[in-house]
């Protein structure tokens, strides 16, 4: 994929899990809901319809108990390669109707290679203008993806799956 530094962030990394096993902390729900957000909150729900058009819904707590819900639609699939979803649409690559959660819309695109035993892990979310890039950035993207990749990695090494 090609990316604008103006208008993307990406978050890169070499994870000692599988591609194979990052695939499955990304599409079932089950694992999602087990690392999705960085600790001390909690994903309390997720739904993943995995094919192009079907939904990618996850709820998430605060500490405080507000319940934020997210829906969007996935784009782009390959197994275990590559996963691309979108918050500017709901399944049936519908309009979103919901406001956007974080005060603007994204899609996101997850790239998994092979490396060695493990993967090289790429984290990219596009934006359509540098305001949103970088509110998104301030927002601490790069701590907060970062968290939660580290998250998924300990998650699946305990799983064993």
């Amino acid at each position: 994929m090609t990316t604008d530094s103006k208008l993307d962030l990406v978050l890169e990394r070499v994870v000692d899990v599988s591609p194979e096993l990052v695939w499955t902390a990304w599409t079932q729900p089950e694992h999602i809901k087990k690392w999705f957000t960085p600790a001390p909150w909690t994903t309390v729900d997720c739904e993943i319809d995995l094919r192009p058009g079907g939904t990618f819904r996850t709820v998430m707590r605060s500490p405080e108990g507000e319940e934020h819900p997210n829906v969007g639609c996935y784009l782009e699939l390959v197994p275990k390669r590559k996963l691309v979803w979108t918050d500017a649409l709901e399944a049936g690559f519908r309009p979103s109707r919901q406001p956007a959660h974080l005060g603007f819309r994204f899609t996101a695109a997850i790239l998994l290679e092979p490396h060695g035993s493990g993967t090289k892990y790429t984290a990219i979310a596009m934006h359509s203008n540098e305001e949103c890039r970088n509110k998104h950035e301030a927002m601490g993207f790069h701590d907060g993806w970062g968290t939660v990749l580290e998250q998924l990695v300990a998650h699946m090494k305990s799983v064993g799956r």
